[in-house]
């Protein structure tokens, strides 16, 4: 079987489990446990003074439990505008649509200048190509997060492996250098 073959085969299973894959995404959407989402948030220290960037936001749920459990503002970056909309609504739901944002956008067009904290949970590829945006971008001292997938040769700061309902997941930290 093909590389190609294999991915789809691969997307399309998890679509069966997380939802959709939007015709102009990478991967498709799936959602990161809330065990998962509180983890990686403590791993990167949030804090009040932070502004947290998720990158393929999915339903917001990292940007929402950053605000409402952390105090800090957040941004969420997706792709899909049905994802975008429920995410606005959960936001106001939990009290935080004045602490966080959404944008209907390709994350490698987003200007990730304000962030203090990134998570992701992209793949494999995506994040090797999303790396040196990261590295140009972010100030010396941000985090990097992500849920199951690492940074190539970039070794993590600290990763963590977390089971939550008989899956294991591997969460990693990245903290950006001086240059």
């Amino acid at each position: 079987m093909t590389v190609r073959l294999l991915a789809l085969l691969w997307a399309v299973g998890l679509t069966g489990v997380a939802g959709c894959i939007h015709p102009r995404a990478d991967v498709p959407y799936v959602q990161t446990p809330h065990e998962v989402v509180a983890q990686m948030l403590r791993l990167a220290g949030v804090g009040r003074n932070d502004v947290v960037y998720d990158l393929g936001s999915g339903d917001g749920r990292l940007v929402i439990a950053a605000a409402r459990d952390f105090g800090a503002r957040g941004v969420g970056v997706e792709i899909d505008p049905r994802l975008v909309a429920q995410s606005v609504e959960s936001a106001r739901r939990a009290g935080v649509g004045d602490r966080v944002t959404f944008r209907e956008q390709d994350l490698f067009q987003t200007d990730l200048a304000d962030a203090t904290v990134v998570t992701l949970y992209l793949s494999p590829a995506l994040n090797l190509r999303l790396r040196p945006k990261l590295l140009r971008e972010l100030r010396a001292g941000a985090r990097i997060v992500s849920h199951d997938f690492d940074m190539g040769d970039w070794p993590p700061a600290r990763a963590l492996r977390i089971d939550v309902r008989e899956r294991a997941s591997q969460v990693y930290l990245w903290v950006v250098p001086k240059s």
